[in-house]
């Protein structure tokens, strides 16, 4: 089933938006590693919702508890449950649209593959889903920290058509968080924000583009041929909701490049092989080289607009349709965190993957 994610280590979220409450299973964490609610809290509360002006007004306090797989604050290294209640739900909200199909939401494909859907909130596919995943991101950031001295860190590069400058040096979290809608650019920020805003204001929605740089990742993570590095990163950015497109290194540019302007090619530093340029984005043939991995995540606009939209209902009747409720005008700003999150459940599944391979 579509609900697990990962080998070695392991996750299964559930639950829906306006359900009693969502959460995860993480299994394959080793023992002992040292960790508290505190740290998955300040993952969770990058994520949640209401955090600011430019964000749904959903009012969650999405405060996490471990029911197992912790003890006196260290893993046992058997599974670990983490429960978030909604306590903010309204369901009310969404009883106009009960009948009807959002365009572009998930509502028509999920009634005609299961014949039934949970409409308050869009259930399953709802962003909420992935605090799951978030909060098993922070228990993994931690071990790739520990382990490797890995950092990830993402950022908003661009909001509809307004891009920050280029991001060369290492970035740090506090340059990230320094705006709402953590762009380290903050000339850029400031636009981005209005732009929100005024779309807001305008009962429409924007997307955008998500970068994430790996900082200190280890050689030798991916494995040939089909669970080559970037295609699991794939895999699991563009199992984000509204995410809609996925990029490594060069991306899609690189096609504008000769071999020889693109290749990335090798030096001696201080023992270690390096590479002048990072047009592969750290990844050669599906494995880590030891390089700064780089991907780009697009995010749609919210599909749940205040304009009022043409669309069918259950019926099959033509009808009109205009959002009402509470919604992200845009889904950047806190899909940074998720972004974060599934890197680093993709490295630290593959290092897991990779360390029973070698050792």
């Amino acid at each position: 089933m579509g609900n697990i994610f990962g080998q070695s280590f392991k996750i299964t979220t559930w639950g829906e938006s306006h359900g009693d409450a969502v959460g995860v299973i993480i299994d394959g964490c080793p023992p002992g590693l040292e960790i508290s609610i505190e740290e998955i809290q300040n993952e969770l509360d990058r994520r949640k919702p209401g955090q600011s002006e430019i964000s749904t007004q959903r009012k969650e306090g999405d405060r996490a508890e471990i029911t197992s797989g912790v003890f006196e604050g260290q893993t046992l290294g058997t599974p670990i449950s983490i429960i978030v209640w909604n306590t903010d739900a309204k369901g009310k909200d969404y009883e106009h649209m009960k009948d009807v199909f959002r365009p572009s939401h998930a509502d028509y494909s999920y009634q005609a593959k299961y014949g039934i859907r949970n409409w308050k909130g869009g259930g399953r596919a709802s962003a909420r889903e992935t605090i799951g995943r978030v909060a098993a991101g922070a228990i993994a950031q931690k071990l790739l920290k520990q382990m490797f001295n890995t950092d990830i860190r993402a950022y908003v590069s661009r909001i509809h058509n307004i891009s920050s400058e280029e991001i060369t040096h290492e970035l740090t979290n506090e340059e990230i968080e320094s705006n709402i809608v953590r762009c380290p650019d903050p000339i850029a920020a400031d636009r981005m924000i209005d732009a929100i805003k005024s779309a807001r204001k305008n009962g429409d929605s924007l997307g955008g583009i998500v970068n994430a740089v790996i900082y200190r990742a280890p050689v030798g993570l991916g494995e040939p041929v089909f669970d080559k590095l970037e295609a699991d990163l794939a895999k699991g950015i563009l199992s984000i909701p509204a995410c809609r497109g996925f990029e490594v290194g060069s991306g899609f540019d690189g096609t504008y490049m000769t071999g020889s302007e693109h290749n990335d090619q090798f030096f001696i530093e201080n023992g270690n092989i390096r590479t002048s340029t990072n047009n592969s984005g750290g990844i050669q043939g599906g494995i880590s080289n030891g390089e700064n991995i780089i991907i780009s995540a697009a995010f749609k606009p919210t599909a749940t607009i205040m304009k009022t939209q043409n669309t069918v209902d259950v019926f099959g009747n033509q009808v009109e349709l205009q959002g009402r409720g509470r919604h992200d005008p845009c889904v950047l700003p806190r899909a940074v965190p998720i972004v974060e999150s599934m890197v680093s459940l993709v490295l630290l599944d593959h290092a897991l993957r990779h360390r029973g391979q070698v050792n």
